[in-house]
């Protein structure tokens, strides 16, 4: 059953300290026909199932093939679920010998509804199985029982399988596996393809291996495994991949290979220019979008064809006139207009290679504040040059929703987290206030890391990574910095025969800084990561740059070529705008604080990157330990964007005052907002008591940056304030948490962060995870301990707004973002409904995109 998309839900009511029941629900039915006919729909199934047998045996000798079982494929009727769990039995201790699910295919098509006359989108599910010879009756057994048995309750044995299943023939050679878009699928000439075998055992892969030996099937080196699964790179015809199919037990799925940049990039630009055109003509631009990435960078040239649409002349600017808006930068072949490319693509090599339409939803601004040579900018004037180029775009567009998007950064580190006046600056920038009069308009700011120093030490890897600290201003406390990982690691270009990526598949990028050399009390540095490239070594200690290695953006001069490859967190940077850009559209009425959040929310670590820091059995100090590397991972899109049924996200964006004064003199804490959330108590409490399930809470803030040096010696004088957050333990009530909490924040105000309570649910705890202004941990437990876990509180500690009290800040408000998601692993589980109906959502609206 595939999982429908929700809109997150926002609650609009302010945080109050009335105890809110909650209205519980269990969970979907799945959409399943009820067959009055159940002789008739029995008797249909056993016919479809000996007919679909029958054909895959006879595909199977005319290709004189020795395999030990079959391929069937299961579909739902239009418009219902298939309850593809029952589909599958791996009761037997033998592999072979096992049912296998092997893969789950949507079709959706437009069906007018008869009621309403309007055409809506209908799913049809599609599973393939493989059966085993000697499994031959599984499912003809499991359809005589329908007919014949009855269950304590009266219904028909196996009724949900049975009554779920619309027709059942053998499965088509490609099309049953195919995994990607349709588009992509090779013909008749060779195409590279990823074949996903059923089974990452050692046995599985030799008996592939041998049969394209055989069959004479050009394959890559290696292979790569994950849990029950192993996946090898053919160079196969579509007739081919179907001959794999009717030879082998072990097909699980086949995707098309991922092109690397220099597919593009080694093209005669005629032909680039081809690719091109393609795309334009499949790009729909929203010209009326008032969401905007403006890049600070070397200026853009806009004349590149895919960058027009998005970019206009009166969005090309300058902080010096004298300067020009376009694009001088000779000597990184257009640093500027590279970033244009992938804030307004993303992944432009996947908009390249698909063949559906490109939805182009906001626009670029470019601000050039990068001066041409044979003229530098002092280093003091890097925070002022900034803040200028913001201005100059809020003024030609001051009703834009603003992506503030920079890959510019000091070329040294002296500073190791301690703030300069360079990111002081940005903290101002973002916190909408300067050094003169107050702005209300807070920014988003997405900024590079920086790169690695000296590119001779990347072999050193990764120590060398983890040793160079994250650049200036990229440890200011309000921006988003991005770091950079890497997915990258296929060299196909001959030019580089016998070199071997530095990195391996979703690791650290080798070009990537870290905050892992600073003092304990500064913020948690990157906070995400993106693709950011790879680097190839001979394996004598020399270290090159590659194009496969690479990503792929716009070239400053369309004239010579039109791509380009692009690496290095400049390139993480330009995506993580885009990815900004995106949740900004999709919620127009975010705050900025809000935005970050939610890409800080949806970011996860991946297997490589804590197999490459974290050791086997981790504490709390090594998973710190990997923040600081890597932040909280890399965002994902479809999390950020939606909630599933059995994934709810909620979002609060409140203000409150942090400071007042008391009576007979002096200032202190005054406001602590408490939420009774809406919870799905009723649906978590009908799951087994000890299904593990978890909750994610981000806080998400701006602080306004100390006044000059002097506040900057430590954390709590450079802020204004600092929030924190924290949430009822399983069985502690509303009196006794609110007593709690004061009683941390009084604690924490003295110098002593966190508090033992609830400790062990926690991921990271309060230690690791209250540094800077933005704060996300992962809760987790049982789905009882959860139920009980719902009473949340974001309270004040100390600042400068009140250890200062003489600046008159004391009584300032401050905005935050409060993000909250509960998960569970049981995909037929829905915590979304009851929780959408306590908030005044009657009947939730699945999101079609």
């Amino acid at each position: 059953m595939a999982q429908e998309r929700y809109r997150h839900i926002f609650l609009i009511h302010p945080p109050v300290e009335e105890a809110f029941t909650s209205v519980g629900s269990r969970g979907p039915k799945s959409r399943i026909p009820d067959w009055k006919d159940r002789q008739g729909h029995s008797d249909f199934l056993s016919r479809k199932l000996q007919r679909a047998w029958a054909t895959a045996e006879t595909e199977q000798a005319v290709a004189h093939g020795t395999r030990q079982g079959v391929y069937l494929e299961f579909k739902s009727d239009p418009g219902f679920d298939l309850v593809t769990k029952s589909l599958e039995d791996r009761r037997s201790p033998s592999p072979e010998k096992q049912v296998r699910l092997l893969n789950i295919r949507v079709e959706v098509n437009e069906v007018k509804n008869e009621k309403t006359g309007i055409m809506e989108p209908v799913e049809t599910f599609f599973a393939t199985v493989y059966i085993p010879h000697e499994k031959k009756n599984h499912f003809l057994q499991k359809i005589e029982d329908y007919l014949n048995k009855d269950t304590p309750k009266g219904k028909p044995a196996n009724s949900n399988l049975i009554n779920s299943m619309g027709d059942i023939r053998k499965a088509l050679l490609v099309d049953s596996f195919w995994q990607d878009w349709p588009s992509l699928k090779p013909g008749a000439d060779p195409e590279w393809c990823e074949v996903w075998l059923s089974s990452h055992r050692q046995a599985v892969i030799d008996r592939f291996e041998a049969l394209l030996a055989r069959e004479r099937i050009e394959a890559r080196p290696g292979v790569v495994r994950f849990p029950e699964r192993a996946v090898k790179v053919v160079h196969a015809s579509l007739a081919q991949l179907g001959r794999l199919t009717t030879l082998s037990d072990d097909i699980a799925e086949y995707r098309r290979a991922k092109d690397t940049t220099a597919f593009w990039t080694e093209m005669e630009n005629r032909e680039q220019a081809e690719w091109v055109e393609d795309l334009l003509q499949r790009c729909q631009v929203d010209n009326d979008t008032d969401v905007a990435v403006c890049i600070l960078d070397t200026g853009v040239n806009n004349g590149h064809p895919l960058l027009a649409p998005v970019l206009r002349d009166e969005d090309c600017l300058s902080v010096n006139p004298e300067w020009g808006s376009h694009d001088h930068d000779s000597a990184n072949q257009g640093h500027g207009t590279r970033m244009a490319g992938t804030a307004a693509y993303g992944d432009l090599r996947a908009c390249l290679a698909c063949s559906e339409g490109i939805f182009l939803r906001h626009r670029l601004e470019s601000v050039k504040i990068l001066p041409p040579p044979p003229d530098t900018n002092q280093p003091d004037l890097w925070g002022f040059l900034t803040a200028q180029g913001v201005s100059r775009a809020e003024i030609q567009a001051p009703q834009r929703k603003r992506i503030i998007c920079m890959a510019v950064t000091a070329s040294d580190t002296r500073d190791h987290g301690r703030p300069s006046s360079w990111s002081g600056a940005m903290d101002q920038l973002t916190a909408g206030v300067d050094s003169v009069d107050a702005d209300p308009h807070r920014r988003l700011a997405v900024l590079c890391a920086g790169n690695l120093t000296d590119l001779t030490r990347a072999a050193d890897y990764p120590a060398s990574q983890c040793n160079d600290s994250v650049h200036d201003p990229a440890h200011a406390w309000n921006v988003l910095t991005v770091g950079a990982y890497t997915a990258l690691d296929r060299i196909d270009n001959e030019t580089y025969a016998g070199y071997e990526p530095i990195a391996a598949k979703g690791a650290l990028s080798p070009f990537s800084t870290t905050s892992l050399n600073w003092e304990y009390t500064w913020p948690l540095k990157p906070e995400i990561v993106m693709e950011g490239g790879n680097l190839a070594h001979d394996g004598n200690g020399f270290v090159t740059e590659c194009e496969d290695l690479s990503l792929l953006t716009t070239f400053w001069k369309p004239a010579e070529r039109h791509f380009y490859p692009f690496n290095m967190t400049s390139a993480a940077t330009a995506q993580a705008a885009w990815l900004a850009a995106r949740i900004q559209n999709v919620y127009p009425d975010t705050w900025p604080e809000t935005v970050r959040a939610l890409m800080v929310h949806s970011a996860e670590w991946t297997d490589a990157l804590k197999a490459q820091f974290l050791p086997p059995q981790h504490t709390k100090t090594d998973r710190e330990r990997l923040l600081r590397i890597c932040g909280y991972g890399v965002p994902d899109l479809e999390r950020a964007l939606y909630s599933a049924a059995n994934s709810l996200t909620l979002i609060a964006q409140a203000e409150l005052q942090p400071y007042d004064k008391k009576e007979g003199g002096g200032f202190k804490t005054k406001e602590m907002h408490f939420y009774d959330l809406p919870w799905p108590r009723e649906v978590l409490l009908n799951l087994p008591l000890e299904t593990p399930v978890q909750m994610r809470v981000t806080l998400s803030y701006f602080i306004e940056p100390g006044p000059g040096e002097i506040g900057w010696k430590d954390r709590y004088r450079y802020a204004s304030h600092a929030l924190r957050f924290d949430v009822n333990s399983p069985g502690e009530g509303k009196y006794d948490f609110l007593r709690r909490i004061n009683k941390a924040a009084r604690e924490e105000g003295e110098g002593h962060p966190g508090t033992p309570s609830a400790s062990d649910h926690w991921f990271f705890g309060t230690n690791a995870r209250n540094k800077g202004s933005i704060h996300s941990d992962i809760w987790q437990g049982s789905a009882a301990q959860l139920s009980e876990s719902h009473f949340m509180a974001v309270y004040p500690i100390v600042g400068w707004w009140r250890e200062r009290s003489y600046l008159g800040r004391w009584h300032n408000r401050t905005r935050y973002s409060f993000v909250v998601s509960i998960s569970t692993p049981e995909e037929q589980v829905d915590i979304y409904t009851p929780v959408a109906n306590q908030v005044g959502i009657t009947i939730p609206v699945a999101v079609v995109t």
